[in-house]
């Protein structure tokens, strides 16, 4: 309680000096210390630091897939083999879903010539009914970034 009652005033300080004489609450400009977010990059951003690597080419076991029917509230996932068929290690910068029902795994280490690696969209059906596609985009150091994944589902009541 001593403590409470000793942080009030600098409480209330703070609130009537939080905007400068001339300002509007609309144009309040904060001091503080605080490290900003960093912003999101662009999808210009993101094909240029997944082509910052040598370039290199793959093949995707299948590009599209069908859930078939899904119980609502269900979560389902499936994995995409990818191979590296160029010469280059194959670098998966990052995988963007469409949406936030989607969550992205994905191999994150360099995936050699030849090798495989494998990307798993985990899909959540809580919030949707009836038929539903979704894809995700693919930035690798590949020529034709991103590359587009997709699945459907027959999201049916429970």
């Amino acid at each position: 309680m001593k403590n409470l009652i000793k942080v009030l005033p600098l409480i209330a300080a703070l609130t009537l000096t939080g905007c400068k004489k001339d300002q509007k609450a609309d144009q309040l400009i904060e001091d503080t210390n605080l490290v900003e977010a960093p912003a999101a990059a662009t999808q210009e951003e993101m094909v240029k630091e997944a082509q910052s690597n040598p370039l290199t080419t793959l093949a995707l076991s299948e590009s599209n897939f069908e859930f078939g029917k899904v119980k609502k509230g269900e979560h389902v996932q499936h994995v995409y083999e990818v191979t590296n068929t160029g010469k280059n290690p194959l670098i998966i910068s990052q995988v963007k879903p469409g949406c936030g029902c989607t969550v992205p795994d994905y191999t994150h280490e360099p995936i050699l010539p030849g090798q495989k690696g494998s990307i798993t969209l985990k899909f959540d059906s809580s919030n949707f009914d009836g038929l539903v596609s979704k894809q995700a985009e693919v930035y690798a150091n590949v020529e034709k970034a991103p590359i587009v994944i997709t699945f459907s589902a027959d999201v049916q009541p429970k």
